[in-house]
């Protein structure tokens, strides 16, 4: 008989309910025994390179080293371009950022790292800068996985994420969990994705929706139609359809893109009929506090998808290429994937090897985003 996360991970109608809120315990439990002695460590370094999504899904990382070190420093090393994320958050001490590029102010932070004295290091993304940059720490404990291309560089090696938590299918919050739990932390209850709310960033979209003409008591419907690859992208007239069934509820959709993607904003526009708010210009804790603002989000696979979760808005996330069961919003709010299913799902998604054009997101109708929408916000139009 298959388990019931097989039958959810093989049915689309079943998808919604494959969320974190159905975990097997409340109560937080390591996922094995301390490789040292805990009382002992003051500072630790939490090493996570690359994009929003990935960052965004640190979170529940985060939330089980603070509650098990409540007195320690606990500093985290991100790319500068999405280190903003973590502006205010209490699950850090401090958020240390990194050019993407530049191996003159790599140098400088190896030097940096390794006057700091973390007892600590967690390398969450295995890279070859983060593997340099945790070794250069000279922390007492450095942690990685054995997979990773130079895991020798680490004193603390792990065995496949899959091998801790003894499921073969896991989430990429899971993954990351596992290593943090492999040391004795509490993690098995699963924490959600969480994002802190900057008191100026919320003052600063009142201020940009007051200049519209939205009043504070008015309902939104975050729509973000933008995507990184053609196999993510959901036809923007088929976002234009949504604008208008969002209006019908009662909500006024407010369309997020980046300056890059002001066309494809301006396009979605000029197919419908509904009175849109846009915005292309926002800074990473303005979209949170936008996403935070909203009633509803709904949008492809993307890290705003991830940062509307760790605010706890509800979302419709609409999937083409990529792996829901490792990359579907990690909240226990109400959430519902939308996909096409095909063989040849799931896929590296940068291009298309199957058809000349990504199938598994052009066939997914707009009846069936509808359809979650009605679900999510339980009003029928």
């Amino acid at each position: 008989m298959n388990s019931l996360g097989q039958i959810i991970e093989s049915s689309p109608a079943a998808r919604h309910l494959g969320l974190p809120n159905s975990f097997e315990s409340n109560i937080a439990q390591p996922l094995a025994a301390s490789p040292w002695d805990w009382t002992t460590v003051q500072r630790v370094l939490v090493v996570r390179l690359r994009s929003i999504g990935d960052t965004v899904l640190t979170t529940p990382s985060l939330v089980a080293l603070r509650r098990f070190l409540p007195r320690a420093k606990i500093h985290i090393l991100l790319e500068d371009w999405v280190a903003p994320l973590l502006d205010g958050s209490p699950l850090v001490d401090r958020v240390i950022s990194t050019p993407r590029h530049g191996n003159s102010a790599r140098a400088r932070l190896a030097r940096e790292l390794h006057r700091t004295d973390y007892d600590v290091v967690y390398n969450l993304h295995g890279g070859t800068t983060a593997t340099f940059l945790t070794r250069a720490s000279a922390a007492t404990h450095r942690v990685g996985y054995a997979h990773y291309q130079y895991a020798r560089l680490h004193n603390h090696v792990a065995p496949s994420p899959q091998q801790i938590w003894s499921r073969p299918v896991l989430h990429s919050a899971e993954q990351q969990l596992a290593l943090i739990g492999w040391t004795g932390v509490p993690v098995t209850d699963r924490p959600p994705t969480q994002l802190k709310v900057v008191d100026k960033s919320a003052q600063a979209i009142s201020e940009k929706l007051a200049a519209q003409n939205i009043s504070d008591n008015e309902r939104l419907a975050l729509i973000h139609p933008a995507a990184a690859f053609e196999t993510k992208q959901w036809p923007v007239e088929n976002f234009a359809r949504i604008a208008q069934d969002v209006e019908l509820r009662g909500m006024t959709p407010v369309v997020l893109v980046s300056p890059q993607e002001r066309q494809l904003a301006q396009a979605l526009g000029a197919q419908t009929s509904a009175r849109l708010v846009m915005f292309d210009n926002l800074s990473l804790p303005e979209v949170i506090a936008l996403a935070a603002r909203s009633s509803l989000f709904i949008g492809n696979d993307s890290g705003i998808a991830h940062i509307a979760a760790a605010v706890q808005t509800p979302g419709v996330v609409i999937f083409g290429s990529s792996n829901v069961a490792h990359w579907r919003p990690w909240t226990t709010n109400p959430s519902e994937i939308v996909r096409e299913e095909l063989p040849c799902q799931p896929c590296h998604g940068y291009f298309c090897s199957e058809f000349d054009k990504p199938q598994c997101i052009l066939k997914i109708p707009v009846e069936r985003v509808v359809a979650a929408i009605e679900r999510i916000t339980n009003e029928k139009v």
